[in-house]
C-alpha cells in the first residue's frame, strides 16, 4: 500500500491510479470517526442551532466520506476483483452502520426540528428549507421515534439488507460471467452479422481461444437471440440467460439468488412493520410523487388496459408471420427477437444492423453533445491530464460561456468485471466548499459492443437511445444550480420523477433535424439518408405495445410483491409473478424462467416497490417533450425553461411543482400513448 492514503485527501477528481483496495478500511474508519466528532462538537455549542452553525459544517465534513465512497463504490461496479469485493463489503457494513447511527441521532434530529420550527426558517433559501424537510422525513424513516431496542433491530435489519443486496448483485455478475459457449465453426453462427461475429471472435481471443465465444453479456447475447438462424443455439443461450443465478440451468444452484430474495423480502417487511407501515411498498412511496400503492396499481392497470389489446394484436401478427414465413409453428421465447427482427425487416426494410454504420460511437458522441448545446447552451471538450481506471474511460469537461461548470467520466464499453446495464452515478456533487464551488462530476456508464480491429464501436439505434437516456441523468446532475448537496442534481428528487430528464432526452434520437448531425457513416461520414430515416421513423412504434406490457409486467410484479406481507418463499415469489403474467403477457414464459433471480433493479438496486417509476416518469417526459413539439424541437425558450426548472432546481423543489411550472398544467398521459402509437 502507498505511504499516504488518497481517500483521506481532498482531490477535485478521483486519484484512481493511486488507489488500492487496502486503502478502504483505514480511510472509512477515520472518515466516519471525523464525521461523528464534528456532529458532537457542533451539537455541543451553546445557543440555538442554525443552518450555519450545525448543518453546513456537518455537510462540509461529510464531503471527504462522500468522495471516498464515490471512488471505490464506482470501481466495485466497473472493475470487480476479489480484493475490492471483500474490502467493499466491509466498507458497506461500516457505512450502513454509520447511516443508521446518523438517522437515529436524537440530538441531531432535535437540532433539525428546532431549525425547522424557528421563525427565521423562512429566511433560508428554498433549497435549504427543502433539505431540512427531507431530512426530517428521513429521520422518521430511520426509526428516530422508536424505543432503543427497536432502533437496534432497525440497525441490524439495515445492515443485513445492505449485505444481502450486495450479495444478490455479485451473484448476478458471477452467474453472467460464468457461462460461455465456444464455437469452432462459423456455420454454427449463420445469420449473425459481421459486427457480431467480430465481437464474438474478440471475446474468444481475449480468452486465448480460437473461433468465437458466446457469453451472456449484452454485446454477445442480443445478436445471438436476434440473428442466429440456429433455433437450437438460440434456445440454449436463452435458457442459460433466464436461469442465471437460480437453482436451474447450466450453473444450477451455484449462484442461486432464491434464498437471498427470500431474506431480502422478509427483512424489508420486518423493517416496514417496525416503522408502523403495513408493507414495504408504503415505505417506498413515502418519498415519492405517488400517494399510495393503490394509486400506483391503478395507474399501471390503466396503462395495461390501453396497451394489452394492441399487444395481443401485435403478437398475433408476429406468430402468423413466424408460421408462414419462418416455419415456426409454435413460437417460443427464444424465437421472439429473431422473428420480430425478420418481420421488422420485411415490413419496413430496415434492421438495427443496417443502422450501425451510421452511428459510430465517436460520431454519436459529437451529435449527443451538439444536441445538449442547442438545447441548454453548454459545450463539451475532452479533458487533459487526469487519472482514469481503464484506457477506454475518458473525462470530458462541460463549459458555459467559456467557464467550466461540470465534468463527467464516460465508460461506454462492456468488459470483464463490469456490471451489466447502463447507469449514471455521482462522482462529485455541486456544493459550496468554504469560499469556492465544488463542481459536479458524473460517471456515465454503458455496456456497448467494444471497438474491434482498430475500428470504432458501431452503435445500434437502441444503443443510441440508451446513450441519450443516461446523458439525461448526467445533465440533471451536472447542470444543477443548487449548492446544497442534499437537494442538488438528482439528490432529493422523488424517485418516480428521477427518470424524467433521461427519458426526455431520448426523444432527440427520433428527430430528423437532430439525426442529420448525430449520424455519420463510419466510412464516408454521410448522414443517415432520407430513405433510411423514413424507414426508421416508420418502424418507431413497431411492437410498441408489446414493449409496453413487458415493462408493466415488471412494475406490477415489483409492486404486488412488496404489497404482500407474507409467503416470502421461492414458490410464493414465483406465484406473484405468474399471476401478473397471466393478465398481461402475450407469450407465456417457460416454467424454468427465473427472471426474478436477476432483477437487479429491485433486489440489488434502489427500485424496490419503485420500478413503476419508469412508466410514471415516462408520462412526465412525453408530456414535457410535447411542449417542444408545439414550439419547435430546438426552441430556445423551451430549452432554457427545461434547464432552469427541471435540470437546474432538481430536488430543491417538489417534482410535481416543477413540472407544473414548466408545462403550465398537470401532466397528461395522452402524449405518451400518442408517441407509442397506442390508441387512446
Amino acid at each position: 500500500m502507498t505511504s499516504t492514503n488518497p481517500l483521506l485527501e481532498h482531490h477535485e477528481l478521483p486519484p484512481f491510479e493511486r488507489f488500492e483496495p487496502a486503502h478502504i478500511a483505514p480511510a472509512m474508519s477515520q472518515l466516519i470517526d471525523a464525521a461523528k466528532a464534528t456532529i458532537a462538537a457542533k451539537l455541543a455549542q451553546p445557543g440555538t442551532p442554525t443552518w450555519a452553525s450545525v448543518i453546513e459544517p456537518i455537510e462540509q465534513q461529510s464531503r471527504l466520506l462522500d468522495n471516498a465512497w464515490a471512488l471505490f463504490g464506482h470501481l466495485n461496479s466497473v472493475q470487480d476483483s476479489p480484493s475490492l469485493r471483500k474490502a467493499y463489503g466491509l466498507a458497506l457494513d461500516q457505512l450502513t452502520e454509520f447511516s443508521t447511527w446518523l438517522g437515529q441521532h436524537q440530538g441531531l434530529f432535535n437540532a433539525y426540528q428546532q431549525i425547522h420550527q424557528q421563525p427565521d426558517f423562512a429566511t433560508l433559501t428554498s433549497a435549504e428549507q427543502e433539505a431540512v424537510r427531507q431530512a426530517l422525513l428521513d429521520f422518521r424513516l430511520s426509526g428516530i421515534d422508536l424505543p432503543a431496542a427497536q432502533q437496534q433491530r432497525y440497525a441490524e435489519l439495515q445492515s443485513e439488507l445492505a449485505q444481502l443486496q450486495q450479495k444478490y448483485s455479485e451473484q448476478v455478475l458471477d452467474a453472467t460471467q460464468s457461462w460461455t459457449k465456444a464455437i469452432n465453426k462459423v456455420t454454427d453462427l449463420a445469420g449473425l452479422p459481421d459486427s457480431a461475429l467480430a465481437t464474438l471472435a474478440q471475446y474468444a481471443s481475449q480468452k486465448q481461444l480460437d473461433g468465437w465465444l458466446i457469453t451472456l453479456e449484452a454485446p454477445a447475447l442480443l445478436p445471438v437471440l436476434t440473428y442466429a438462424d440456429s433455433r437450437t443455439l438460440r434456445e440454449e443461450v436463452y435458457r442459460a440467460n433466464v436461469t442465471r443465478a437460480s437453482e436451474l440451468g447450466p450453473d444450477a444452484g451455484k449462484f442461486d439468488n432464491g434464498p437471498v430474495m427470500i431474506e431480502i423480502l422478509t427483512k424489508r417487511q420486518a423493517l416496514a412493520e417496525l416503522l408502523g407501515y403495513n408493507n414495504y411498498a408504503e415505505i417506498s412511496l413515502a418519498t415519492k410523487m405517488a400517494d399510495s400503492p393503490t394509486q400506483v396499481i391503478d395507474f399501471l392497470n390503466e396503462m395495461a388496459a390501453k396497451a394489452y389489446p394492441q399487444a395481443q394484436q401485435e403478437f398475433a401478427e408476429l406468430a402468423d408471420f413466424a408460421h408462414r414465413e419462418l416455419g415456426l409453428k409454435d413460437l417460443q421465447p427464444w424465437d421472439l427477437g429473431y422473428a420480430s427482427e425478420k418481420l421488422r425487416e420485411q415490413r419496413f426494410s430496415i434492421s438495427q444492423e443496417a443502422l450501425r454504420p451510421y452511428f459510430p460511437a465517436p460520431k454519436a458522441l459529437v451529435g449527443l453533445f451538439e444536441t445538449a448545446t442547442r438545447l441548454f447552451n453548454v459545450t463539451f471538450e475532452p479533458a487533459e491530464d487526469y487519472q482514469s481506471y481503464h484506457p477506454d474511460v475518458k473525462l470530458h469537461n462541460v463549459y458555459e460561456g467559456g467557464q467550466l461548470v461540470a465534468r463527467f467520466y464516460l465508460d461506454l464499453y462492456a468488459r470483464a468485471g463490469k456490471r451489466g446495464g447502463a447507469w449514471m452515478d455521482e462522482c462529485r456533487s455541486r456544493m459550496r466548499v468554504d469560499d469556492r464551488l465544488q463542481l459536479p462530476v458524473a460517471y456515465l456508464t454503458c455496456n456497448f459492443t467494444p471497438p474491434v480491429g482498430g475500428k470504432p464501436s458501431l452503435l445500434t439505434h437502441d444503443d443510441l437511445v440508451t446513450l441519450f437516456h443516461e446523458f439525461g441523468h448526467g445533465l440533471q446532475h451536472m447542470l444543477t444550480q443548487v449548492e446544497v448537496k442534499a437537494v442538488a442534481g438528482i439528490n432529493g428528487v422523488a424517485w418516480d420523477a428521477v427518470e424524467l430528464p433521461s427519458q426526455f432526452m431520448e426523444n432527440w434520437c427520433w428527430q430528423e433535424e437532430a439525426l442529420a448531425y448525430i449520424s455519420g457513416h463510419v466510412d464516408t461520414g454521410a448522414a443517415l439518408p432520407k430513405s433510411l430515416l423514413d424507414k426508421l421513423l416508420a418502424a418507431k412504434n413497431f411492437q410498441s405495445a408489446m414493449a409496453q406490457v413487458r415493462q408493466l409486467e415488471f412494475s406490477l410484479f415489483d409492486m404486488h410483491l412488496h404489497l404482500q406481507g407474507d409467503d416470502f418463499s421461492t414458490a410464493g415469489i414465483q406465484a406473484v409473478l405468474d399471476r401478473v403474467r397471466a393478465g398481461i403477457t402475450v407469450l407465456p414464459a417457460i416454467p424454468e424462467n427465473r427472471f426474478q433471480n436477476g432483477f437487479g433493479h429491485v433486489f440489488g438496486g434502489g427500485y424496490a416497490a419503485g420500478y413503476y417509476s419508469y412508466k410514471w416518469a415516462e408520462v412526465l417526459s412525453a408530456d414535457a417533450f410535447s411542449r417542444f413539439e408545439e414550439e419547435g424541437v430546438f426552441n430556445a425558450q423551451a430549452g432554457a425553461d427545461f434547464r432552469a426548472l427541471i435540470l437546474g432546481l432538481g430536488g430543491s423543489v417538489p417534482a410535481a411543482e416543477l413540472f407544473q411550472r414548466f408545462r403550465g398544467r398537470a401532466p397528461s398521459v395522452e402524449p405518451l400513448l400518442r408517441h407509442n402509437g397506442i390508441a387512446l
